[in-house]
């Protein structure tokens, strides 16, 4: 994890719980002893992603509609130092726009969560857009900038009606940002996505059992509660994740005086050749995979400019 990562350190949970107490409902205690949650738990991480947003984040209000996404923020918060780290090296040598107030940062697919904005603005002080497809997460996502005063200044949505397109109709002719992000739907079909999500809660439902079984004997239920929910424009894409990064590197050429660095996370490192095979057909000037990672978890992002 990113050492100025805040939660690389785990989770303080006594204070958690102090500062939103539906959070103690769902604690037990890990195998360390230590108390923790049950990640197979769709409402125990809710509790948790609320918790850690108003103790660290100062939000005051959070929400997400049943069936959206309900991500762990200690690998969004990476992405984002990640992101600060690239502006910082500019800042360094000076480039224009690189620090400070000016920066602003465009998040495509922002979610019902909006914890990408959430985050950054509060993290650093940076202004956002956040653009999607999807009517409902727009909704959200204003519901959660009226709530919360730090974020009225610095977070606003947008909402994208095309979805063949990811910066047409959104970066408007008289807007500079110092940076896009993204987390692209992975999959390639909503098949594709349930089995996926079946094999994660499958995953965390045997490291549970693995804590619960003093013997190390495992006991996996043949149906484990689904945890990763998301709608289907948030889990895949026609082509999935490579086809829509591909797509974006396209249209990156279009607003390419508009944008400081285009990033996108990548979920599947065999998909890096054909990225950067799609960056220098179209003439980028620098290119950078930074790598992240959280426990074994291995992930990271490509940026570009051009």
């Amino acid at each position: 994890m990113h050492p100025n990562n805040a939660h690389k350190n785990g989770y303080p949970m006594d204070k958690l719980c102090k500062r939103h107490p539906a959070l103690k409902a769902f604690i037990t205690p890990a195998k360390s002893g230590q108390p923790s949650i049950d990640f197979a738990n769709p409402a125990a991480v809710k509790a948790l992603n609320t918790a850690l947003l108003a103790y660290y984040y100062n939000m005051t209000y959070w929400d997400i509609p049943a069936g959206y996404l309900c991500p762990p923020v200690p690998g969004r918060a990476d992405y984002l130092h990640g992101i600060a780290d690239l502006l910082q090296a500019d800042a360094a040598n000076k480039a224009p726009r690189a620090s400070g107030s000016e920066v602003k940062g465009l998040d495509i697919g922002v979610g019902a969560n909006a914890i990408y904005p959430i985050l950054g603005s509060q993290l650093f002080g940076w202004q956002f857009v956040g653009s999607d497809i999807d009517k409902k997460s727009i909704e959200n996502c204003q519901t959660i900038i009226q709530r919360n005063p730090p974020l009225s200044s610095l977070f606003s949505v947008r909402h994208q009606p095309n979805k063949a397109c990811i910066f047409s109709g959104i970066i408007h002719e008289d807007d500079y940002f110092s940076f896009t992000m993204c987390n692209p739907p992975f999959h390639k079909s909503a098949s594709d996505a349930n089995k996926g999500s079946v094999k994660k809660v499958a995953n965390l439902s045997r490291h549970k059992n693995k804590r619960a079984n003093n013997k190390g004997r495992l006991r996996l239920s043949s149906k484990p509660p689904l945890n990763f929910e998301g709608q289907s424009n948030e889990l895949w894409c026609d082509g999935g994740e490579l086809a829509f990064i591909q797509t974006m590197i396209k249209e990156s050429v279009v607003v390419k005086s508009q944008v400081g660095w285009f990033t996108c996370l990548v979920s599947k490192s065999a998909h890096l050749k054909a990225i950067n095979t799609s960056l220098n057909y179209y003439n980028a000037a620098e290119i950078k995979t930074l790598n992240m990672g959280q426990g074994q978890k291995q992930s990271r992002f490509v940026a570009w400019r051009f």
